[in-house]
């Protein structure tokens, strides 16, 4: 063969390889690359934010936990990173770099494998819109063809800001906004030159470089996006070596559970529940769309709320854990394991002939027993605060500490204020006893409070409740003192034979407990019903707003992308004028006895100075544990219990006095210590003269009486223990009469 000839075959053969490769490239191109329509208006998943009623930055929706930042508030210092790292000609080329393919080319070829890439910002960035991770030659060819459309419809400026808001970090975060706050909790701006670089180094490999797994390698790669910048004369050798010392303060992995990281899990869930099924939002995707909800939560009280829970039920977990023994519950045990092994799913999955292999293996693995008797003993709470004038949830703790730190999906587990239901023991006399307000009573009113039995005339039923007070057959009390003391007969006798059942009933739903009750005597014990702790809460600001109930709120305004109002909370909340001014005034006279020297006077060892009232309520055998109280302006319930019922506190330790109680006043002590905070109304705003009392008698915190024993005053005792000689009777401040009550209360008592 001549050399002519050879040289035209071989020309023959390179057109021949061009023309196939150009029309393997129209194939590639002739579909699969974005429309105009989408270059110009690209999809992004942004996530929601969730902010509290401060400006904190609660939690994020997301598919993608994107949120967009604009240009001007992206660090120059990342932007140079990037471009040193990533693409140092970006702004010279056109999408494409030719040379830098060319070059890639021949080393991948040389080495037999993919040793450099090609990539732009701008390839990289069509394909973060655009296209799947799949790594294939028709992926590059169409990232090359959308990138250099790209180019021709927006600045480079823009192309960046796209680029940066779309990027993943790692660890659940997309662009810079979220990445900044996950591995840094800062905003963008607040970001060193040194934070920034490492940032940068993240997106080659996100999990290698975190710090977490190994911080030495995230150094070494942070400095080599420093010496990069160095040397594309972004830093000076100072700045280098200034940045390349500094050490990396990771906000990641100091916080590794859900209840330290996440201020308020539960509270955003709610949201999330309510937001998921809200019409005015509808034609929204919550997860993708990029909305931004505005709430009533407070932080700081948020804050003090979870610092309370922290300090009063660490301690009270390790008191329980004393006292209780699974070898005087092995009935109990056994039941919580075979229920356990009948819910796994290998266990569900399994032949028949293959499960009780299963089940015997599980009962002789101490760790899956042990991890069993943790869960079912792991105390829990419920608490709520609200701003009973405008019924704003201002804090909300759904679970105890010890579950949220054991369980990385706390968040979406039980809350305990919303979606719980026990009976509330003496917390639900106060509705009694205001309802015995409207019949004419006050709180001097005389009634016996020694032994007492109710026979129902309809079906000739006998009920005979325990809990006299230490009184004895005869003897009576002021209902001031009886609410004081939460005694038993006292309210017992108020539902039978001053109001009744069916009123209670009424006026409880009319001050904001939506849960059904029946309209039986044991209502006065709060034996008849189960309610949620946010309803005894939302029933109780009845009470501190003069007998105006408000229903709770937690969303205040939703706005789209781009500030654009969605949904908004209306100015006039949901309003009903339930109690007459007057009683209500009465009640909280009342349970300020109740916090002073009463049940609840455990409180006044955390918090002094400021007029509190509330009550206290154990149901039997220690079950559940309440207080239901509020300050002058702010409401709180609070409910400590066991997920089962079946365990319960095991001794007198597990009275509200003292399981409930002091939560509130250490919250309270938190808050109106706090100089930020508007509370600062320290006495109730009723006048002396609202109670029917006259001008001389002065209400203010009256000292305990020397031999009170609160802890000795169980609200519904599950047995009598002890005796008369060992808990005094309670000396109460003497009341001054009035005038008409006693006629009234001897036609309506004796």
């Amino acid at each position: 063969m001549t050399p002519k000839k050879f040289f035209i075959i071989l020309l023959i053969a390179f057109f021949a390889v061009l023309l196939i490769t150009a029309i393997y490239v129209v194939s590639v191109v002739s579909y699969g690359l974005p429309s105009i329509d989408q270059l110009e208006n690209p999809k992004q998943n942004f996530a929601t934010q969730i902010f509290s009623a401060d400006g904190e930055l609660l939690d994020h929706f997301y598919i993608e936990r994107r949120v967009s930042l604009p240009f001007d508030s992206i660090p120059p210092d990342f932007i140079n990173a990037l471009i040193a790292v990533e693409d140092r000609k970006f702004m010279e080329h056109w999408g494409v770099h030719a040379t830098r393919i060319f070059k890639a080319a021949i080393k991948n070829t040389l080495a037999f494998r993919t040793k450099e890439g090609a990539s732009t910002i701008t390839m990289q960035l069509a394909k973060n819109l655009y296209f799947s991770p799949e790594n294939s030659l028709k992926r590059k060819i169409r990232e090359a063809f959308t990138a250099i459309q790209i180019e021709k419809r927006y600045t480079k400026n823009e192309i960046l800001e796209m680029y940066i808001n779309t990027v993943a970090f790692g660890r659940g975060a997309y662009g810079i906004q979220v990445a900044s706050r996950v591995y840094f909790n800062k905003s963008p701006l607040e970001l060193t030159t040194s934070e920034c670089a490492f940032l940068v180094g993240l997106l080659k490999a996100p999990e290698r470089y975190n710090g977490i797994v190994n911080y030495e390698r995230a150094i070494t790669r942070r400095n080599l996006v420093l010496s990069l910048m160095r040397d594309e004369k972004y830093l000076s050798d100072d700045e280098y070596i200034k940045s390349a010392e500094e050490p990396l303060n990771l906000a990641m992995g100091k916080d590794k559970r859900i209840w330290t990281a996440e201020l308020a899990p539960h509270f955003v869930e709610m949201i999330r529940q309510k937001l998921s099924k809200e019409n005015s939002i509808q034609g929204y995707d919550l997860y993708r769309d990029g909305l931004v909800v505005y709430t009533t939560l407070d932080s700081r009280i948020q804050r003090y709320a979870k610092e309370a829970i922290e300090e009063h039920l660490t301690k009270y977990q390790q008191l329980f854990n004393k006292s209780w023994s699974w070898g005087n519950n092995k009935k109990l045990l056994n039941d919580l394991i075979n229920k356990a092994i009948k819910n796994r799913p290998d266990y569900i999955a399994a032949p028949e002939n293959k499960k009780q292999d299963i089940a015997n293996s599980l009962k002789n693995n101490k760790r899956f027993i042990d991890s069993l008797k943790n869960a079912a003993t792991t105390l829990q709470c419920g608490v709520v605060i609200l701003d009973p004038i405008t019924g704003a949830i201002l804090g909300m703790v759904g679970a105890s500490s010890k579950f949220m730190k054991e369980h990385a999906d706390a968040k979406y587990s039980l809350n305990h204020v919303t979606q719980i239901r026990r009976q509330p023991g003496s917390a639900f006399k106060p509705f009694v006893y205001a309802s015995s307000l409207g019949m004419g009573m006050n709180p001097q009113s005389i009634i016996e409070c020694g032994p007492y039995t109710y026979t129902n005339p309809e079906t000739g039923e006998v009920w005979t409740p325990r809990g006299t007070g230490h009184c004895e057959p005869g003897e009576t009390t002021t209902l001031y003192q009886a609410l004081a003391a939460s005694i038993n007969t006292v309210s017992a006798r108020l539902i039978t034979q001053v109001t009744n059942p069916e009123q209670v009933v009424n006026l409880a739903h009319r001050m904001g407990i939506e849960s059904n009750l029946y309209p039986l005597p044991a209502l006065s014990l709060g034996g008849a019903g189960e309610v949620s702790p946010l309803e005894m809460a939302s029933a109780f600001s009845t009470f501190a707003n003069q007998g105006i109930h408000v229903k709770p709120y937690f969303l205040t305004k939703v706005e789209d992308h781009f500030g654009n109002l969605i949904q908004q909370q209306g100015k006039s909340h949901e309003a009903t004028d339930v109690l007459d001014k007057k009683i209500s005034n009465q009640m909280t006279y009342m349970m300020e006895a109740v916090v002073n020297y009463g049940t609840g006077s455990k409180i006044r060892q955390y918090f002094k100075n400021v007029s509190a009232a509330g009550k206290t309520g154990t149901t039997n055998d220690f079950a559940d544990a309440w207080f239901v109280g509020y300050t002058p302006q702010l409401v709180c319930a609070i409910w400590v219990g066991f997920d089962d019922q079946r365990i319960t506190f095991t001794e007198g330790y597990g009275y509200a006095s003292t399981a409930a109680a002091p939560v509130f006043g250490i919250i309270m002590n938190k808050i109106y210590n706090d100089p930020r905070l508007p509370y600062k109304q320290k006495e109730f705003s009723y006048t002396r003269d609202s109670t029917d009392y006259s001008s001389q008698f002065n209400i203010q915190l009256t000292p305990t009486p020397e031999n009170f024993d609160a802890d000795k005053q169980p609200d519904t005792p599950p047995k009598d223990t002890g005796t008369n000689a060992n808990k005094p009777k309670i000396i109460f401040p003497i009341l001054p009469k009035q005038k008409d009550s006693s006629k009234i209360n001897r036609q309506l008592i004796h």
